[in-house]
């Protein structure tokens, strides 16, 4: 590949994107609204950085198996350059509850099953580092597109290249053209505006998951060591009205995040408050420990919204809409953030796109190629991620109308139940489960299997109300919670 690509946006897609390619020999601008990073370590980015162009900067992220393993074959010095910056690994034996670390013994593919603890200003600031030092590329910021330039005349439409914005365009000229262009300016992008507006189709589904999440930031005081995972309380939970997390990060950070559907106005507007939010997660055993031994707040609550899946498709009924430009990470596909897959898939998409490209040269064949291999590799995620907003908001509304959701007659819900305990007393189940989780194959892959079927099979049989304690997670009524913060 010897073609000159301008990708908007220098998120984690955007550089990821920018990476695989020029390991391929094309010759990369990186196009970025925002100013650069401040200079210092990741303290400086975390707090000082105005990050407009990645709304969900400062949210807490999950580095997966799937985007860990990437980095390790591809890039496996950006991944020391992140240990030295206070990112952890957390392997699979480190994710065993105890019952099932005691048993454990290594077995093949374990290996895979790791992710990396940080916070993204972490991985940005040392990700934007390797690649500002990578040969073929360059990081213009400060710069703001303003449209296209495109021939819409007949066939699908033949992206040439982007228009600057005014107060840009001195530095920079009124317009930048390259021989392909990316789009990776995330879920805000314009580029599906600009394209129906010069004739493309783009068509979308669009499934609102109906929650706003918010998060605090926090640090753990020195010497004081982080609680042990697994056990009877865990840090991740969903009380039916409201779903809660621990992220643990670098060098002794750690957020909570506190998920609530539209309609819970009372506890939304608690949860904007430092000592409510506190007082929630303090009354959640799984979050408890995290806050006591003195953990100190670095950041008041902050939320979130528009949380939903979203997936633009760029070929229509077998027909490219475009040609010579490609959409990867949350600009094409997203899901929603709670589940933590948004990074994975981008760089995962990212790889995708280096692939196609370096296959062939005939546009025509790229726009079908790239968006065969979305559907292949992306698709399954997706649709995982919907069903289960659709199960989240099923939860949700049964709670808030008193009713408990297992009352209702579901079989899926009672298969569920029986997973989720198989999965904490058998390391079969649990590593099939784990492998889904850290997107090292399609969902539910897991469950050809005949021994898991099995085990889950046995466990089904015990009872359904036996199960289901695995499921649910020791906290406050709503009732109780909204007592609590009133």
């Amino acid at each position: 590949m010897n073609e000159r690509i301008l990708i908007v946006g220098c998120g984690v897609a955007g550089m990821c994107a920018a990476l695989a390619l020029a390991k391929r020999g094309a010759s990369v601008t990186l196009l970025e609204r925002d100013a650069e990073p401040p200079p210092g370590d990741a303290d400086a980015a975390f707090f000082d950085w105005p990050r407009r162009g990645a709304l969900q900067f400062r949210h807490p992220h999950a580095f997966l198996g799937l985007m860990c393993n990437l980095l390790a074959d591809n890039y496996p010095d950006l991944l020391e350059d992140l240990y030295a910056a206070g990112a952890r690994k957390l392997d699979f034996k480190a994710m065993l509850p105890p019952n099932l670390a005691r048993r454990y013994r290594p077995r093949p593919g374990d290996e895979a099953m790791w992710c990396l603890l940080a916070r993204r200003a972490v991985f940005e600031t040392e990700l934007r580092s390797y690649v500002e030092n990578t040969d073929n590329i360059r990081i213009i910021n400060n710069i703001t597109i303003s449209g296209l330039i495109a021939d819409s005349t007949g066939g699908p439409i033949n992206v040439q290249g982007v228009q600057v914005r005014r107060d840009c365009a001195a530095a920079h000229g009124p317009e930048l053209r390259a021989d392909l262009i990316i789009d990776a300016s995330g879920r805000t992008s314009k580029f599906p505006r600009w394209l129906a507006a010069s004739g493309a189709v783009i068509e979308e589904e669009n499934q609102d998951a109906e929650i706003l999440y918010y998060t605090r930031h926090y640090r753990r005081q020195p010497g004081i060591e982080e609680p042990p995972r697994g056990g009877k309380h865990r840090g991740n939970g969903d009380l039916g009205y409201i779903k809660y997390g621990v992220f643990p990060g670098d060098n002794r950070h750690f957020a909570i995040i506190v998920c609530l559907h539209y309609d819970e106005t009372r506890l939304r507007a608690a949860v904007k408050d430092g000592a409510k939010f506190d007082a929630i997660c303090r009354s959640i055993p799984g979050l408890a420990p995290w806050l006591a031994d003195g953990a100190e707040p670095t950041t008041p609550p902050f939320g979130i919204g528009d949380i939903r899946g979203v997936w633009r498709r760029y070929v229509k009924a077998g027909e490219p809409q475009t040609l010579n430009f490609f959409a990867v990470g949350d600009a094409a596909l997203r899901t929603n953030p709670l589940y933590g897959r948004g990074c994975s898939t981008g760089i995962l998409h990212a790889e995708l796109l280096a692939e196609t490209l370096a296959e062939t040269t005939d546009p025509h064949e790229r726009a079908l190629a790239f968006e065969q291999r979305t559907k292949t590799k992306l698709g399954p995620i997706f649709r995982a991620s919907g069903s289960e907003d659709r199960n989240g908001i099923r939860r949700s509304k049964a709670a808030r109308a008193g009713r408990v959701l297992d009352d209702a007659d579901s079989t899926a819900l009672a298969f569920g139940d029986a997973l989720a305990a198989a999965s904490g007393n058998s390391l079969h189940v649990l590593r099939g489960l784990l492998r889904t989780v850290n997107l090292l194959e399609a969902p539910g892959h897991f469950l050809k299997d005949r021994r898991t079927r099995l085990i889950v099979t046995l466990y089904m049989l015990r009872g359904r109300r036996r199960n289901a304690g695995a499921r649910r997670q020791q906290g406050p009524s709503r009732q109780e919670m909204l007592a609590l913060v009133d």
